[in-house]
């Protein structure tokens, strides 16, 4: 890992409103605490995930997929987020949205993409149905557990 990593993941640590992250990658390990109150509950990340150049196109290996709550308004189903991040509607700026407000999806169709410490991770659907509504601005910030879209179940 080099400084500008560190930095943006101290960055990233302070932002997400956790108190403590700690990274191990083979002969590499840092721990990074704050004086903050927790926003959330835990925050953990798979000691074997690589980080990624910034550059790097949407990772090859999909994320979990979001998992679906039913939602107060109506029969919709809510579809939340996995983890926290900074959420985008399309791979890149030049590139069409995954999906829009009024589009069917089907069970493992990518939906949008999380950007989690430089490793871009396509979350998926669980469920099929249409887009009711997207609930989330494309670059904004995210936090785990978020509604990002509303569905109506097919």
């Amino acid at each position: 890992m080099d400084i500008k990593q560190i930095q943006d993941l101290i960055k990233f640590v302070h932002k997400s409103g956790v108190n403590e992250v700690s990274i191990e990658e083979n002969d590499f390990k840092i721990t990074i605490k704050t004086n903050q109150t927790p926003t959330l509950v835990s925050a953990s990340i798979p000691a074997a995930v690589p980080v990624a150049a910034a550059s790097a196109p949407v990772a090859a290996a999909p994320a979990a997929a979001a998992a679906p709550a039913v939602s107060e308004s109506d029969n919709y189903l809510t579809i939340k987020s996995p983890m926290i991040g900074t959420f985008y509607r399309s791979a890149s700026p030049d590139k069409p949205s995954f999906v829009n407000v009024g589009d069917e999806i089907k069970a493992g169709q990518v939906l949008c993409v999380v950007e989690a410490m430089k490793l871009f991770n396509e979350i998926e659907a669980e469920i099929s149905g249409r887009i009711v509504k997207v609930l989330v601005d494309n670059a904004s910030p995210i936090e785990y557990d978020q509604p990002l879209f509303l569905v109506e179940p097919v």
